[in-house]
């Protein structure tokens, strides 16, 4: 069934806060990767102690590798679950570098656990470059299976329903949203919508799957 995509800005947001601030009294940017592979080098040297593990998958990401983002991101994956998100899945980086992320996971999640997730996970995330409000433009597949969606539920009631693009919100794991103005006043009660759902189930199915973060993964 398509359902609407949820916004994450907020959480996006205070993920992002706890990377930009510094050790001293005023803001500063948030870390790059490059950045923070340098300090941890520096780090590392001094006193001739080894670098610890972080900062190696650090240095690695820094030079661009995807192995190194990749560890980051499960890094940051790992804190989110075990600080208030436990079935938080960890983000698939493709191997052309798009980064499609579980954002339904955050949907239900308290203000405070928002909280938590910013003093514990937001270095992590702002260095991995995890922002769950940034899904990447849907791939051709899932293009392709929600406008085959969009065609059975239009020859089935549902006049309004637009063939999405690239530009279309989608949630991964549950396909692409509609707007307002695509679905009868009275929502997915309608006996029309249900009708229609009913009618084009496989159809809808295959565009769900199309939107799982393994077939997602599979886009470049």
């Amino acid at each position: 069934m398509r359902k609407s995509r949820y916004l994450f800005a907020a959480l996006a947001g205070v993920l992002l806060v706890a990377g930009c601030a510094s050790s001293g009294s005023s803001p500063a940017a948030v870390p790059s990767l490059s950045q923070g592979a340098s300090q941890g080098s520096q780090a590392a040297s001094q006193g001739n102690q080894p670098a610890s593990p972080g900062a190696s998958a650090r240095a690695t990401s820094a030079q661009g590798t995807w192995a190194g983002r990749a560890a980051e991101l499960h890094a940051a994956a790992q804190c989110i679950r075990q600080h208030g998100i436990p079935s938080y899945t960890d983000p698939v980086l493709t191997a052309s570098g798009q980064v499609y992320t579980d954002s339904r996971s955050f949907d239900n999640a308290p203000r405070p656990v928002w909280d938590t997730l910013q003093q514990a996970c937001g270095a992590l995330a702002a260095r991995a470059g995890l922002s769950p409000d940034a899904e990447p433009p849907a791939p051709p597949q899932l293009i392709q299976a929600g406008v085959r969606s969009a065609e059975c539920l239009r020859a089935h009631g549902l006049p309004n329903v637009q063939d999405p693009t690239a530009q279309t919100d989608y949630t991964p794991g549950h396909g692409f949203g509609f707007t307002r103005g695509e679905i009868p006043a009275d929502g997915k009660a309608d006996p029309v919508y249900q009708a229609a759902a009913h009618a084009c189930r496989a159809i809808l199915d295959a565009e769900i799957r199309a939107s799982t973060l393994a077939s997602l993964g599979n886009d470049g």
